[in-house]
């Protein structure tokens, strides 16, 4: 199934299709689960929240309008299942990317990867040095590969916003990385 548009594939979940359902949570678990971890900071609450969103997505499938991509829709469940946990939990911090996987490509050599790693994990520390807003939108637009109208959905910003607190962000990460 995994070669149907996805327009198609969700056509197919809102009718009840199990395996479009299977289909929708494979290509978009691992997304789900990075943006939870990085506003809990814990990975099994990430885990729990990625499945409760599925879950709370599958049964509003039928209003899913379309105005966004289910991508976009479904992260905005994530992310406000992730804020409320970490609300009814009375935590606040967000973000810690150490879980996100590996962004060295296979081809790499091992000392290549190794230092590809080490990079990422100080890129991740000091992320974590970011302002929250910073720190959301370089990690939905880096890790994730959102653009800036759905980050700002994620955010609860506008576009304009959003693409403001990239720019700052990676700016700010560039002065401590130099």
């Amino acid at each position: 199934m995994r070669a149907r548009p996805e327009s198609e594939v969700v056509s197919l979940a809102r009718a009840g299709d199990p395996a479009a359902m299977d289909d929708l949570v494979s290509r978009h678990y691992a997304g789900a689960y990075r943006v939870a971890l990085g506003i809990l900071r814990d990975e099994e609450g990430a885990a729990d929240v990625a499945q409760d969103s599925f879950l709370k997505a599958f049964r509003g499938l039928k209003g899913f309008r379309g105005d966004a991509s289910f991508r976009t829709w479904l992260l905005a469940i994530v992310s406000n299942e992730a804020k409320g946990l970490l609300r009814r939990s009375g935590r606040r911090r967000e973000t810690g990317l150490d879980n996100a996987g590996p962004l060295a490509s296979d081809d790499d050599d091992a000392e290549q990867s190794l230092e590809k790693k080490e990079e990422v994990v100080r890129v991740r520390r000091l992320l974590e040095r970011l302002p929250e807003k910073q720190r959301q939108a370089v990690t939905l637009r880096v890790f994730e590969g959102l653009g800036f109208r759905e980050i700002g959905i994620l955010i609860d910003s506008s576009e304009g916003a959003a693409r403001v607190n990239y720019h700052h962000g990676i700016r700010r990460l560039r002065e401590m990385l130099g």
